[in-house]
């Protein structure tokens, strides 16, 4: 699913013109990167948290040149899902099996 199915599959179900869902989405989008840019997590309860995480300085190799480099300490975007979200998930998903449309239908 990309973004364009998800203003449209929002719009449909609230009636809101997909113009104003897009904007809302991609403020939604704006602030979260905001938010974590500056170190703070965002929490979304029942879906998850986007948070900033720490990578530890670490040793690396150029295989190419036979070198090693330090990569220093740094924070990437993470998301951590819910508990919910994630019982959610193992509740429908099952390996080796595509999910149903009820399965989808039921987490609306």
């Amino acid at each position: 699913m990309r973004k364009v199915d998800i203003v449209t599959k929002i719009a449909d179900v609230t009636g809101v013109p997909k113009t104003d869902v897009l904007i809302t989405l991609e403020a939604f989008f704006k602030e979260v990167k905001n938010q974590v840019k500056s170190g703070e997590s965002v929490y979304v309860r029942g879906f998850g948290s986007f948070i900033p995480k720490k990578r530890a300085q670490k040793i690396g190799r150029i295989i190419t040149r036979n070198e090693t480099v330090v990569i220093p300490e740094h924070y990437i975007p993470a998301f951590k899902p819910a508990q919910n979200f994630i019982d959610q998930v193992k509740k429908h998903l099952i390996p080796g099996q595509e999910p149903t449309p009820q399965d989808q239908q039921e987490e609306e």
